[in-house]
């Protein structure tokens, strides 16, 4: 004999009751209503399973719902089918009513977990998703603004480093981040290292500005809140450096130079004078980039366009500058090699700077502020400013330096030359002409 589909009835519903109710095993299922609160019930089934259940007619249609275990509180179950039946009333269905609720705990989980969301985290994922665009030199300060103190660093294992500026805060939850926790840490910082706290608070908005547009971290940060009248006084005042090699500081310069023992060291600070380039696109350049047939240097450059990758621009090798590079070791793909570096190149220089500049009485004498030298000692010789920019890698300003004037190689050698010359009478050196290179490989 078939089983029949429920059975039904209505009582005041009580702990013991709903203890005792039972299915019927000829039954697929059973009611038990409570006379309390209408539309409340227990479902039981002849597996023994009860539950709490809501049932109402939205729209003309009955609607069902379970609430929960039949083990829970009573007095909890009448007041959630109060609930429902409210909004039974207006036309929301149980199950419209718990995805609505599904959806608001879904988004008030990820507002919680982005709220918790940390700047070292922001700080990882931003890095991961700009390094490609980015020069080494660039990757590396965002690395060490928010380094961890007491690593071995360097040669020995006795150097540590250094706490990254952004340590203090890399724990902070982005979305706590206020105008006066960063004006409290700018002041902080700035007290033992202004240059670098007015730099890292440069890079550390940047990062904040790309999560403020990353889907990912909508909502995390509000910037424009952040960048507070208190913020901006507290930013550093960096004064412009103003550094340069004079006319009659060249002999001096040259002299010391060229005394150091390291022909890699010795050839770089003099290849910064005489090029005009900055520190780390000379670092990077390998011997594919040079060319000692047509004279040439091959220079991935600083400026790009956004989203590009680093571009390139191509440079005379100027006579003295060629005898430079033909007289270094040929130990790897770097020009500027370093039998001892982790990746084969040369990384710090100052080491073996620093004491020629003070024997010639340049001491605080910047590697960038050699760049600044070219330009300057350059107008001795009258060159255009257009050339100058071009052979630093400066983006064209005006109109016809942008669409018009496109200089050929020759032509730049033409003045390169020239400026170097004019550099090397003033310290006693004799330009030599252009030689052939006698190619060789050294292994070290």
């Amino acid at each position: 004999m078939a089983a029949s589909n429920t059975t039904t009835s209505k009582v005041n519903l009580t702990r013991s009751r709903v203890e005792r109710f039972q299915c019927p095993p000829d039954q697929l299922e059973t009611y038990l209503w409570d006379l309390t609160q209408p539309g409340l019930g227990v479902r039981a089934y002849p597996t023994g399973k009860k539950s709490f259940i809501f049932r109402a007619t939205v729209n003309g249609k009955t609607k069902k719902a379970t609430i929960g275990a039949a083990s829970g509180d009573i007095e909890k179950a009448r007041a959630e089918a109060r609930r429902l039946q409210s909004l039974a009333s207006d036309g929301v269905t149980p199950t419209a009513d718990k995805r609505q609720r599904k959806a608001k705990q879904e988004a008030q989980n990820k507002q919680a977990k982005l709220n918790s969301i940390t700047l070292v985290e922001v700080w990882d994922a931003y890095l991961k998703a700009s390094q490609a665009g980015w020069s080494e030199r660039h990757y590396i300060d965002h690395q060490k603004a928010i380094q961890e103190p007491g690593l071995p660093c360097g040669r020995g294992l006795k150097m540590k480093t250094k706490a990254g500026a952004l340590w203090s805060l890399r724990d902070t939850p982005v979305s706590k981040l206020t105008s006066a926790t960063i004006a409290q840490w700018l002041e902080q910082e700035k007290q033992q290292r202004p240059g670098i706290a007015a730099l890292t608070y440069r890079l550390l908005f940047a990062c904040l500005n790309w999560a403020q547009e990353h889907p990912d971290y909508s909502g995390l940060v509000d910037v424009a809140k952040l960048k507070t009248r208190t913020v901006k006084k507290s930013i550093p005042k960096m004064k412009a450096r103003t550094g340069v090699l004079e006319k009659e500081q060249l002999k001096n310069w040259f002299a010391e130079i060229r005394k150091i023992q390291n022909p890699v060291m010795s050839a770089f600070a003099q290849m910064l004078l005489i090029t005009g380039a900055r520190r780390g696109e000379l670092e990077h350049l390998k011997w594919s980039d040079v060319d000692f047939q047509w004279y040439s240097l091959t220079i991935r450059d600083k400026a790009t366009t956004k989203g590009q990758e680093i571009g390139t621009r191509v440079i005379p090798l100027t006579q003295y500058a060629n005898s430079l590079l033909q007289a270094l070791p040929r130990r790897n793909e770097w020009v500027f090699s370093s039998p001892t570096s982790a990746s084969g190149r040369m990384t710090e220089p100052r080491k073996s700077i620093d004491p020629a500049l003070i024997a010639a009485g340049l001491d605080g004498l910047t590697l960038h502020d050699l760049r600044r030298s070219f330009a300057t000692l350059s107008e001795w010789v009258e060159v255009p400013a257009g050339i100058t920019a071009q052979i630093m890698g400066h983006k064209p300003s005006a109109t016809a330096e942008k669409h018009y004037k496109r200089r050929p190689l020759d032509l730049l050698r033409q003045w390169h030359n020239r400026i170097e010359n004019w550099m090397l009478e003033q310290a006693g050196i004799e330009q030599p002409g252009y030689i052939k290179p006698a190619l060789a490989v050294v292994k070290s």
